[in-house]
């Protein structure tokens, strides 16, 4: 099988470090995600996925519980929605319409750039179902203006955030939820001090990627939009079900925790609206 060659810099190359940690969690004894979707992917990829710095146990294990945690409340808001809409956006190759398997009732469109979308058709097989891909920059005005406005819709935009500018992802937000009649908005972000602290990160560092937007307070986004609401933050540093990390980044996390600033270095954050 000849092996696709990808050549990517800036935002959209830190898609591979988050493919190829979900498909080294999959290689893991009890993966957290069990993505095998994405370990096939890599497995197919000609590329020196070693350049992302993606080392350890404990960095593969953070991206995979991220991750499962907004399959979960994907999961959760088709369970009451089964006839909803999911807009992944900036998608990358993230397999999640894959681990998720919606039904056909369920209308599912990700979203990404032209050459990420034409990567996507290349390497990852075909869902079945209401699926449909969009080739377009999310901060473009004309793809929304195609989505049916017709269903509930959750907007699930991981590893997005922070490479917005804030103005932005506030005519982001405000375009989602101002033309699609109710639903949820899960996504990531980095705090305030996460951002100054970007070149730390290997797969921001090594891609040339720049992060602009780091969110303060998540509840100053509610009065981006009447009828949005907060209803989850959870800290990066304090996520639930890390017990495969290594005891010493656990003991890191749990001071990150106890500083503040530090402690928001990171959130996912999940909020409805009407």
């Amino acid at each position: 099988m000849e092996r696709e060659k990808i050549s990517l810099t800036g935002a959209p190359a830190t898609m591979l470090a988050t493919l190829y940690a979900r498909a080294l969690d999959n290689r893991l004894p009890v993966p957290v995600l069990g993505d095998t979707e994405a370990d096939r992917t890599v497995r197919r990829i000609d590329y020196d996925f070693g350049a992302m710095g993606i080392k350890d146990t404990s960095s593969v294990v953070g991206v995979a519980l991220r991750a499962k945690y907004f399959d979960d409340w994907t999961t959760e808001f088709l369970a009451a929605h089964p006839d909803a809409t999911v807009l992944h956006l900036a998608c990358g190759l993230d397999t999640r319409v894959h681990r998720i398997a919606p039904p056909a009732s369920v209308r599912w469109i990700d979203v990404d750039y032209p050459d990420v979308i034409r990567l996507r058709e290349r390497l990852l097989p075909d869902p079945g179902g209401d699926y449909r891909m969009v080739a377009s920059s999310v901060t473009d005005d004309a793809w929304l203006d195609e989505i049916p406005a017709d269903r509930p819709t959750v907007a699930v935009f991981e590893g997005l955030s922070m490479y917005l500018t804030k103005d932005d992802g506030k005519r982001l937000i405000q375009r989602i939820t101002g033309r699609l009649p109710s639903g949820q908005l899960l996504f990531d972000c980095y705090g305030t001090v996460g951002v100054r602290m970007q070149k730390l990160v290997p797969a921001v560092r090594n891609t040339g990627a720049i992060l602009h937007w780091g969110v303060g307070d998540p509840h100053e986004i509610e009065g981006w939009h009447e009828g949005l609401v907060l209803l989850d933050t959870l800290r990066s540093v304090e996520l639930p079900g890390n017990a495969q990390m290594t005891a010493s980044a656990r003991a890191g996390m749990w001071v990150m925790a106890r500083i503040p600033g530090l402690r928001d270095i990171g959130r996912l954050l999940r909020f409805s609206y009407t």
